[in-house]
């Protein structure tokens, strides 16, 4: 028997929004599989947040189409509040009412029974550690404890499908790192996450794949992995601890390519793109060797979402980096390890 095809968690299409003269959203299609993470990066004022509105139903779009497990955003608001958990950028709790308070109040809305009310608000106050302070009011509450209450808000019913609006904001390590934990346990049980983020590396830890919008426009999707194989390029880091010698070696890095480096003058430590990876840290490290410049560390990585993000959204130009390198491969003339013989290395 052949398996029927699962419908989207979440599915948009030709989503439109003005405000005005300005377009918020021009256009803009997504779909998200049950049980995955979608990551929505852009720039502030992208249009991300406008998106998640109209998923949420807060707003209805000018044009275009959305459904939110199985409902219409449009036609059938209800069912989708009665299947979405959102948390939006600003924690959205009670102060004066107690954690405990804040939960059980959410959890009556849903529909709880008193009893059970309690119970889901007890586990949820102990999964975010809030319990300690569960019979505080919540206008005593950190910044990162508020967040972290209304994120468990937002998780009372156990939604199949959760939007979290820069989810993390205000948090501390600690704090983001219980997110994480709890989003992944969120995925692990079958809960479809749409997240909008600021921070690049949370997407790259929690999304199976990334949209990124900007100017109300969806100018790329997929997996981080394609999305950083796309901008294309990798990242040479290197150490130089003498400041003497830190003038020559910015030089030396910059007529490696279209690129220029960057330089930590508190580390000593220099970056530069490049597009011909193991090429252009040979090239580097010769002709550092016959200057006679002391390296300390040497790093070659892949490119970032950082990197992503600004390379898509407008960033620094990244042009063909390394030409200079390619035609001294070419024509065999990369110093190798016997070339300036007598000169000091270090590596």
């Amino acid at each position: 028997m052949t398996a029927q095809p699962t419908s989207p968690a979440i599915q948009a299409e030709g989503i439109t929004k003005r405000f005005g003269a300005k377009q918020a959203l021009g256009g803009v299609d997504l779909e998200v599989p049950p049980g995955t993470v979608l990551g929505v990066l852009g720039p502030n004022g992208a249009g991300k947040t406008t998106m998640v509105r109209i998923l949420s139903t807060l707003l209805r779009p000018d044009a275009g189409h959305a459904r939110v497990a199985g409902r219409d955003v449009v036609a059938d608001p209800e069912g989708v509040r009665r299947r979405l958990g959102l948390s939006g950028q600003y924690a959205a709790v009670d102060e004066k009412l107690t954690g405990r308070e804040n939960l059980c109040l959410v959890a009556r809305l849903y529909g709880m029974r008193r009893a059970a009310a309690r119970r889901r608000a007890a586990e949820l106050l102990a999964d975010f550690r809030l319990d300690e302070a569960a019979d505080r009011p919540s206008g005593t509450y950190s910044g990162g404890m508020r967040r972290r209450l209304d994120l468990a808000g937002a998780l009372v019913a156990r939604p199949p499908v959760v939007v979290l609006d820069e989810p993390t904001t205000g948090l501390d390590p600690r704090g983001r790192s219980d997110t994480w934990h709890s989003v992944r346990e969120l995925v692990g049980a079958g809960t479809t996450v749409l997240l909008t983020t600021q921070y690049l590396e949370e997407a790259d830890q929690l999304a199976d794949s990334i949209l990124v919008i900007d100017r109300g426009t969806a100018i790329a999707r997929g997996p981080a992995a394609d999305l950083k194989a796309r901008v294309g390029g990798e990242r040479l880091a290197l150490t130089v601890p003498d400041p003497e010698a830190r003038s020559q070696t910015f030089g030396i890095l910059g007529s490696l390519g279209a690129h220029e480096p960057e330089l930590d003058r508190r580390t000593g430590r220099f970056t530069v793109t490049t597009d011909y990876g193991a090429h252009t840290l040979e090239y580097a490290l010769g002709c550092l060797r016959l200057a006679g410049i002391a390296v300390q560390d040497v790093e070659l990585a892949p490119p970032t979402l950082d990197d992503v993000f600004l390379a898509l959204t407008g960033g620094p130009s990244r042009g063909t980096a390394g030409v200079p390198v390619a035609a001294a491969v070419s024509a065999g003339s990369v110093p190798g390890p016997g070339a300036g013989e007598g000169q000091p290395w270090h590596g």
